[in-house]
């Protein structure tokens, strides 16, 4: 069986005395092996990471985008191999990896641009005789701990910029789901990348904890649930690390009474089965306003979902596929099983779907659940599956305080044909990404991703400029060339 190790100082390494199954989700069955690292080899790629540094910082940083550009290139030219890989050990349909590598290319051709995104600020004469400028140095070693829902995307979130930017790089990827994230970082060091600058470790608790508390460590990235981007924040920080951590959601979409009803439907059969579900940004709850609006948008919902296909990766005629593990399936069903204990109506059920020739696999159907209510298990917590919930109000007031009273803030929408009604939401409603008739508000490469309240631990979001200003840290120098001859006398006032 074949066995997916760790890239370390340029070689791939695959000794370990621990391994953990890898499944194909689709089957059910076991497809491969990965090595879980030790603490012995964590602390081989800081070493590895730490020696590159100094010269990796010290190289231009044109050079460092010319890596990038030849990295895009082989990312486009080995693209179906590597959304075979996603969804061999995701599930995810290949135009959905399709998609999710192509958000993880702009990430790269945002990187690209380091020779001007580091250029620092000048003011020349800021007193007599005295410049003063800014530059953006590099941290060091850094690290980014990443989730088995985008194993390509969410890594180029992190590591292009932040090696474009002139650190090294310990990338710790979902062991779930390795073999695409570890194969793009072969491509990384076909594009020129010097050994040591990017290693890999695949691994459990074990590998992060040493990432969260070795002093070499100078930032940490993170993206995953709540309950472990808490515990990611606290402890980095707590160890003097400079932290970002992303943690889950629970999306909601206002439905207004006047919204394009038809429209509205079809953004949310995508932004809520797509991928599962398995999405931080996933649509998981419509909030309806007004019951004419509830009845016609679950009405809708219950039409065109008759028209949902689950199946395996490789068939583009399906429209998502399976989540990624047994132990999720039953979560998922649990959810849907809760909400209806508490009395909410399964109005599209998804729990038993039949899958022809892969009736082993970890398959939970589109699902969509009416009469749900705030104090419902199934709304508090975040279901991570392809799971719709439809909440009942009679105001757009009412709808946005359910949303300002959740925990998470990470992404929200609102259908409506009212520009008055889109800027009131988008002023005052308190979540960080915000779509008007955009279910899926992922901002582009050169914006920043990040939500608010329990979905973002840290000051600053990912990627894009927030992205340049985590990776480094800023010194500014002030200079001055006295005039020949000339002696200036002692002055004990502070300088202004």
């Amino acid at each position: 069986m074949n066995t997916i190790g760790h890239l370390i100082n340029g070689q791939l390494v695959t000794t370990s005395q621990r391994m953990q199954d890898v499944y194909n989700p689709a089957t059910g069955e076991v497809s491969k092996q990965v090595a879980l690292a030790p603490k012995e080899t964590v602390e081989d790629a800081i070493a590895a990471a730490q020696a590159a540094f100094p010269a990796w910082r010290d190289t231009p940083p044109l050079k460092r985008a010319r890596v990038m550009f030849r990295f895009k290139e082989l990312l486009e030219q080995n693209s179906d191999k590597i959304c075979q890989m996603i969804g061999e050990e995701h599930g995810k349909i290949c135009h959905d990896a399709a998609g999710e590598l192509q958000r993880g290319i702009e990430n790269v051709e945002y990187a690209c641009g380091a020779p001007e995104l580091l250029k620092g600020e000048f003011s020349k004469n800021v007193g007599p005789n005295i410049d003063s400028w800014s530059e953006f140095q590099p941290l060091g070693v850094v690290a980014g701990i990443t989730p088995f829902n985008f194993p390509a995307m969410v890594p180029m979130w992190m590591f292009p910029l932040a090696i474009v930017c002139g650190n090294t790089f310990i990338l710790k990827p979902s062991e779930r789901d390795p073999s695409s994230t570890l194969y793009i970082a072969q491509l990384l060091q076909e594009a020129g990348l010097p050994e040591g600058v990017l290693n890999v470790v695949n691994g459990d608790k074990e590998a992060v904890d040493v990432l969260l508390t070795d002093d070499r460590i100078k930032a940490v990235s993170f993206v995953g649930s709540t309950p472990i981007a808490e515990y990611i924040y606290a402890t980095a920080s707590a160890n003097g690390k400079r932290c970002q951590a992303l943690g889950g959601a629970k999306n909601h979409a206002i439905v207004m009474p006047d919204a394009d009803m038809d429209n509205a439907v079809n953004q949310l059969l995508g932004a809520a089965f797509g991928s599962s579900g398995e999405r931080c940004m996933a649509l998981s709850v419509a909030v309806a306003v007004g019951e004419e609006a509830a009845d016609a948008l679950v009405a809708k919902m219950q039409t065109a979902m008759k028209n949902l296909t689950v199946g395996e990766y490789s068939d583009k005629t399906n429209d998502f596929g399976p989540v990624i593990t047994r132990d999720h399936q039953q979560k998922v069903v649990g959810y849907i099983n809760s909400a209806e204990a508490d009395g909410a109506k399964v109005v599209v059920d998804g729990r038993e779907p039949n899958i022809s020739g892969y009736e082993n696999g970890f398959f939970v159907g589109a699902t969509l659940i009416d009469g749900v209510t705030a104090g419902m298990q199934s709304y508090k917590e975040e279901i991570f599956g392809p799971v719709l919930q439809v909440v009942r109000v009679n105001t757009m007031e009412e709808a946005m305080q359910l949303i300002n009273d959740h925990e998470y803030g990470n992404g929200t929408c609102i259908f409506t044909r009212d520009g008055e009604a889109a800027r009131y939401f988008s002023n005052h409603i308190q979540v960080g990404m915000v779509g008007i008739n955009v279910p899926l508000p992922v901002p582009v490469a050169y914006h920043s991703f990040g939500g608010w309240k329990r979905s973002l631990f840290g000051d600053l979001h990912a990627y894009g400029p927030d992205g340049v200003r985590f990776y480094t840290k800023r010194k500014t120098i002030t200079q001055r060339w006295p005039s020949s001859g000339v002696r200036e006398g002692v002055s004990f006032a502070f300088p202004s």
